[in-house]
């Protein structure tokens, strides 16, 4: 957890650089989904990322950080998170988190997505997944959407009731039963990676912090397909689910401004998804392609 200190408030000036901080994180996340195929290795998609990140002129968030060796966290199957980059080869099937920072004239940007590994079709495919491993990546991906929405409320706490809720709803719709990982929280972002305040997933208590013009936010749900208890591998990174069950692990970074929200890291400044739940996305999201 990031504490409870200083909540950092960013001016429109401020998010417009950290938008194109976000535009190469997601411009780093599809040149990884657009290379990911069965047998190549999780090292692989990292040097791509890599590459992608200092072709924009922009350093890597994760590279360095408290000693991580690489540029993204590659988090495959039972992993939930921070999983290291490695000769791991991709196999189809596998469902796969890829988590990714970028950080533009001292601004930072960061994202997750999850999907399964395809078998000779697109990346991302379901062809080959177990059915139950896509619901569970479009359960988290949704929860993710409701929790961003739930920004254009009053209070933070109303971020994690609303990730709770859309989970069960997901597992009653699904006939599943999800855990949502607690261990683990989004947070504040913008000068530097992790800022306070915690965003949880799930209800903490509290009417949390005030909702207000100027915060920044990543909303980051991790979801299981079974028990949501973690342990971390001997490489003191890699969390796990402790009963073996698949994981998936979404984010975005959340820009709350005077006329609306800015998701920093999608293409659309979240008008897709935003505007199907009824939330304005603000101006400086600008034309959508």
């Amino acid at each position: 957890m990031f504490g409870h200190g200083r909540v950092e408030l960013k001016t429109v000036e401020q998010v417009a650089v950290m938008r194109r901080a976000g535009l190469v994180v997601a411009d780093a996340l599809d040149a990884v989904r657009a290379a990911t195929r069965p047998g190549r290795s999780t090292a692989d998609l990292d040097a791509v990322a890599h590459e992608v990140i200092r072709a924009a002129g922009a350093q890597p968030s994760f590279l360095g950080y408290e000693g991580f060796p690489a540029t993204i966290c590659a988090s495959v199957n039972d992993e939930i998170v921070h999983g290291i980059p490695g000769p791991r080869v991709l196999r189809a099937g596998d469902v796969l988190s890829v988590d990714c920072g970028a950080i533009v004239d001292g601004w930072h940007g960061d994202s997750a997505v999850s999907f399964v590994v395809g078998d000779g079709a697109p990346a991302g495919s379901a062809d080959s997944a177990d059915p139950a491993d896509a619901a569970l990546v479009e359960a988290t991906r949704r929860a993710m959407w409701d929790g961003i929405a739930a920004l254009a409320g009053e209070r933070l706490s109303e971020v994690g009731a609303a990730v709770e809720d859309s989970v069960a709803a997901s597992a009653v719709a699904d006939g599943a039963a999800y855990g949502v990982v607690q261990e683990f929280v989004g947070h504040g972002i913008g000068t530097a990676m992790h800022q306070p305040p915690d965003v949880p997933n799930y209800r903490a208590g509290g009417r949390g912090l005030r909702l207000r013009p100027g915060l920044c936010v990543a909303v980051e749900p991790m979801v299981t397909r079974g028990s949501a208890t973690t342990r971390t591998l001997a490489d003191d990174w890699t969390a796990v689910t402790t009963d073996g069950s698949r994981a998936a692990h979404w984010e975005h970074s959340v820009a709350l401004l005077e006329d609306g929200l800015l998701v920093l890291t999608a293409r659309d400044g979240g008008a897709d998804e935003l505007g199907a739940r009824g939330v304005a996305v603000s101006s400086l999201a600008g034309p959508t392609d």
